[in-house]
């Protein structure tokens, strides 16, 4: 029974843990836009704050999770793109988790009542853009391991036998792609 749950969860499990993070960042600014529109056409504060404050916990969570996995295949990804790279990708991930952390603080400020609540959710909902561009250094940098730096052979480390691949030829050996033209080359 284990091992045909355990056929489910993706090798590498990092590539596919990223996919939540990512959302999450762009969905916890608009979510936060929406809230403070819903507190000024009289939503209760404390309510509509808190999903922005749970989705911004449930990024924080999301991005351990990534964060751990990621040194998980540190090892694998490290032969094939190098250390310059990976060390890149590892610095604006550990930025990004300190102010998604940061934001998360502001936006339980913006629970409490008056002044100080109007202040943090103005702030936190700022510092949430902020995410999102260091959320987007953080996926670009991972995406040039994924595939830029190593023509696809980092998601998947036994396709290194294949000589002078391009990234599309590797991704046509993946047995959800479409059938591609091998011959083609994409660089």
């Amino acid at each position: 029974m284990w091992q045909t749950i355990l056929s489910f969860v993706p090798t590498p499990l990092h590539p596919a843990i990223v996919h939540m993070p990512i959302a999450l960042t762009l969905l916890v600014p608009m979510f936060a836009a929406g809230a403070l529109i819903a507190i000024r056409r009289g939503a209760r504060p404390l309510v509509a704050w808190s999903i922005p404050v749970a989705l911004l916990a449930l990024l924080l969570g999301s991005g351990w999770a990534a964060q751990e996995t990621g040194e998980q295949d540190e090892d694998v990804a490290e032969q094939v793109v190098g250390d310059a790279v990976l060390h890149a990708h590892e610095e604006a991930a550990e930025r990004f988790m300190f102010a998604t952390g940061a934001v998360l603080l502001l936006a339980g400020v913006g629970l409490l009542g008056g002044r100080p609540g109007q202040i943090g959710r103005g702030v936190a909902t700022a510092g949430t853009v902020v995410l999102l561009g260091m959320g987007y250094q953080v996926g670009h940098s991972g995406g040039a391991i994924a595939y830029a730096e190593s023509g696809g052979v980092a998601l998947n480390p036994g396709l290194r036998g294949v000589g002078g691949a391009t990234t599309g030829a590797l991704l046509s050996q993946s047995p959800r792609s479409e059938p591609r033209d091998d011959k083609r080359d994409d660089r």
